[in-house]
């Protein structure tokens, strides 16, 4: 099959979920010979050639899109003037200077989007569908990254006539976060624009609910495929850690609980058998995650651990490889229930035991792996000592990345995810309305 996988770019500054997973599960698709192929949009995803099926332009550039939002002048500039903003060395500029994929003041922006032909940025989307529609590209089946992409899909299904497909992860999160009367309206919209797709995927049980909840979705039209990994490289463990250490591997932002982290750490150290314990922060930001890590570094330094936390610069593969060796335990105490975590599945993958709270996808997810601790979300003390109860416990610990291991490997391989996948496209490309 031909697969265009249409995915929103975060510029490769932080480490992204959406990202890792659909870059992964292109690869996936392509190593079992189908002809699968990225679409990015907005900003440029840290990707190869190889990984992304080949290069494509960037669709939907950043910059022309907030100019558009902003100015009926650039809704009508040549493709010459569009194309100078769409440099990927200045959109990578751009997203690592600037908030655009903060859901902050984006309200006028995501609702436009959603509207897709009828929104301002009506030109950027006749662009894509000529490239779609195009003999060299014209896919089978369109794969939208998430929920909020959903304003593409009419235009692609009645245009191209191909079957659309939308993934969901935590676009709830984003959507609720735009503040009245967007959130409202960005709502309302994608509910109105889900006659469009053909079926939805969500990554996790819990998610599917939430969504078909919000959504007002048949059970029928929600598919649940748990996201696997890639599993090259990861080796079974061999000795732990000389120094008890934590690990932080996501963005370093406030919804992702780095702080949380660190006062947790910070009750570990005055734990007589963990003074010499250390921490381990890797993830990447972008600029407006500065402001919340210069007082996180506040904060280690006035507790006199400046020499005890590092922070890791660099979380591409081999560096993460290398990062999840030196790990006791890893750990992500989101604030926010999520769908799906790919770091726990690395981790896991690696033998390296997982603290998570207990909500959102952790608790389907520990259940399903056998290697995660679980406290109560937003409880630093619950947080310690399920902390203290892996760091100070070899055995059990071991007994946990063990079993994690063996259950990643056996249950997510996205190389699986990839064949329930295309078992899901080939049904909505046999369902897809003769004539259309």
């Amino acid at each position: 099959m031909r697969i265009i996988q249409i995915i929103p770019g975060t510029g490769g500054t932080f480490y992204c979920d959406n990202c890792l997973r659909d870059l992964a599960l292109v690869g996936a698709l392509r190593r079992q010979g189908h002809d699968a192929v990225v679409a990015p949009m907005y900003l440029p995803v840290g990707m190869n050639r190889e990984a992304s099926g080949g290069q494509t332009p960037i669709f939907f550039g950043g910059i022309n899109v907030y100019l558009q939002q902003k100015s009926d002048f650039f809704r009508k500039t040549p493709r010459w003037i569009d194309r100078l903003f769409d440099s990927p060395r200045l959109l990578r500029w751009v997203g690592a200077e600037s908030d655009m994929t903060s859901a902050k003041d984006l309200g006028e922006m995501t609702v436009s989007m959603l509207r897709g032909e009828h929104g301002r940025q009506a030109k950027e989307l006749d662009r894509l569908i000529e490239w779609l529609g195009s003999e060299r590209h014209r896919p089978d089946v369109v794969c939208l990254s998430n929920v909020l992409l959903a304003g593409l899909a009419g235009s692609i299904r009645g245009k191209v006539r191909v079957p659309v497909l939308c993934l969901l992860q935590d676009e709830d999160g984003f959507l609720d976060g735009l503040g009245q009367p967007y959130s409202e309206q960005a709502w309302a919209m994608v509910r109105e624009r889900t006659d469009d797709v053909d079926a939805f995927i969500a990554v996790s049980k819990y998610y599917a609910d939430v969504m078909r909840k919000r959504l007002g979705l048949g059970a029928g039209r929600v598919h649940v495929v748990h996201t696997g990994i890639s599993l090259d490289g990861y080796e079974a463990r061999g000795a732990e850690p000389e120094v008890p250490t934590v690990g932080f591997l996501s963005r370093m932002c406030f919804n992702k609980g780095l702080d949380t982290l660190v006062e947790a750490f910070v009750r570990l150290k005055k734990n007589d058998r963990l003074k010499n314990a250390r921490l381990r922060i890797a993830g990447g930001k972008n600029r407006s995650d500065e402001a919340f890590i210069n007082k996180i570094r506040r904060r280690i330094e006035s507790c006199g651990l400046v020499d005890d936390v590092e922070f890791v610069p660099r979380f591409d593969r081999d560096s993460k490889l290398s990062f999840f060796r030196s790990l006791s335990v890893l750990s992500v105490p989101e604030k926010q229930p999520v769908a799906y975590a790919e770091y726990m599945l690395e981790a896991l993958a690696a033998g390296v035991p997982v603290v998570e709270p207990a909500s959102g996808a952790f608790p389907e997810l520990a259940q399903m792996t056998g290697g995660a601790v679980l406290f109560e979300p937003n409880d630093i003390g619950g947080l310690v000592s399920a902390l203290e109860r892996v760091l100070l416990d070899v055995d059990y610990a071991r007994q946990l990345g063990r079993q994690g291991r063996e259950a990643v490997l056996a249950r997510f391989n996205v190389d699986q995810t990839a064949e329930e996948i295309v078992r899901i496209c080939e049904g909505a490309v046999r369902q897809f309305p003769p004539g259309q």
